[in-house]
């Protein structure tokens, strides 16, 4: 009988996953859960586009999903589509690093010091909501046609949003949270590194992705206007292709466009799921 329950137990102990390691079943079905939503729109998008192709509405110009998706795959097999994806995808990354400087240091001053606060917290909120746009004849003005208009304009596109972000999260540290590390003897540089800055992490990386989504923004809109010789961006791209009246590869640089922010923006939830797990507030069904 002892022999008996102790295989028995042993057998229930080689059923039982290993601790912190998820079974393959329960990782298809989270897969499955955050994928099909994606799937279902793009599949009625594509419906609708179809739809409206067979219409005949514009049907001198538009192109149904075949012959775009057909221009894309011939686009990706030539080093010019990668060349260009790869000069934008540098001026975004070093656009949004500059801002994101700017808009940490803008941020934390503004919030920590009331009379800078009631100043200049209102203009940041305002160039917040100015269209990106209406930056780009003021960068071609003063820098000329050059990367230097597209980095100005991405970077007043996402710098005030990563500033408010961090405010956000600054204004939302509890009073108490401050007064027990001032209890415990945190002051200046100490108090900013380990409570207000990790307390407002959650408001500042919503900043930040938000910030993200001004900059890729602002570069397509910078892109439009400036043309730097010798060197082809997306959206330089897309100009070619407006004044040939090119549909299918307007609408090819459109697709890749979209892809880049969605994986980008894709990153950024998943560090804001991390963060929110690590502390606690996800449900177990979101986690």
């Amino acid at each position: 009988m002892a022999v008996d329950q102790a295989l028995e137990g042993l057998d229930r102990l080689e059923l039982q996953p290993e601790p912190g390691r998820a079974e393959p079943g329960r990782i298809a079905r989270k897969a499955w859960a955050a994928a099909w939503p994606k799937l279902l729109a793009i599949a009625l998008v594509l419906a609708v586009w179809e739809l409206i192709t067979l219409s005949g509405w514009k049907h001198y110009v538009l192109k149904g999903p075949g012959p775009v998706f057909a221009s894309l795959w011939d686009q990706m097999q030539h080093v010019q589509l990668w060349s260009t994806v790869g000069v934008t995808l540098r001026s975004a990354a070093e656009g949004y690093l500059v801002a994101l400087i700017i808009g940490s240091v803008i941020g934390l001053v503004v919030a920590r010091i009331p009379p800078l606060r009631a100043a200049v917290g209102s203009i940041v909120t305002g160039l917040q909501s100015m269209p990106s746009v209406a930056w780009a004849p003021f960068g071609i003005i003063l820098f000329g046609e050059n990367n230097s208009a597209i980095m100005f304009v991405v970077i007043l596109g996402a710098a005030p949003s990563i500033a408010n972000g961090l405010i956000t999260g600054v204004d939302y540290t509890p009073p108490l949270l401050l007064r027990a590390g001032k209890t415990m003897g945190l002051r200046g540089i100490a108090l900013y590194r380990y409570l207000i800055l990790p307390a407002s992490l959650p408001a500042y990386v919503a900043g930040l992705k938000q910030g993200w989504a001004f900059a890729w923004r602002s570069l397509m809109a910078a892109e439009l206007f400036v043309s730097i010789i010798g060197q082809v961006s997306i959206g330089q791209q897309l100009s070619v292709d407006q004044q040939n009246l090119d549909f299918a590869g307007a609408s090819s640089i459109i697709v890749v466009i979209l892809v880049i922010g969605v994986v980008v923006d894709t990153l950024f939830t998943k560090a804001d799921l991390a963060i929110r797990r690590n502390r606690g507030l996800l449900t177990e069904a979101a986690a």
